[in-house]
């Protein structure tokens, strides 16, 4: 087979290598104003941990919040490690760059969508996108740019 350039992996490694230093700064200097995130992972990753209860209640993906009370983050080269509050109860998660699915700043209006796609090798067509994340409990909506990379992909 004659050697191409796979630009829908470089990106994703791109905006990967950014959000694990958006999230290393955010480590070592919390959240700036009003910078919050939702992140939309896949909870069947080999190596996301997640308590059994939350991945009973979401067997394939879920979106979590870091905005006003998150503890104990710690982000690797490979993913990150955050202890979230689920109803008054604190949880450890720890999420592969990989698992990540979107990754939203609403506050800015920023967004990055992680599209998933088998090769013809594997049999399977294009997989469904994943799922917008949940709008913030205030009702409050507001746009943000997602960067989708299907249109580079044959």
């Amino acid at each position: 087979m004659a050697r191409t350039i796979d630009y829908g992996n470089l990106m994703h490694r791109a905006m990967r290598s950014l959000i694990r230093e958006v999230l290393g700064d955010v480590a070592v200097n919390g959240l700036p104003g009003d910078h919050h995130f939702f992140i939309t992972f896949d909870t069947t990753h080999p190596d996301a941990e997640l308590a059994d209860w939350l991945s009973d209640r979401y067997p394939t993906e879920m979106t979590v919040v870091m905005q006003h009370w998150y503890d104990n983050l710690e982000v690797t080269d490979d993913g990150f490690g955050v202890t979230l509050n689920f109803g008054d109860q604190p949880e450890p998660l720890y999420i592969p760059f990989d698992a990540i699915k979107t990754f939203v700043d609403p506050s800015v209006e920023f967004g990055l969508r992680f599209e998933t796609t088998e090769t013809p090798e594997d049999g399977g067509d294009d997989k469904e996108p994943p799922s917008d994340p949940t709008p913030p409990e205030d009702g409050t909506r507001r746009n943000a740019e997602v960067v989708s990379l299907d249109k580079f992909r044959k």
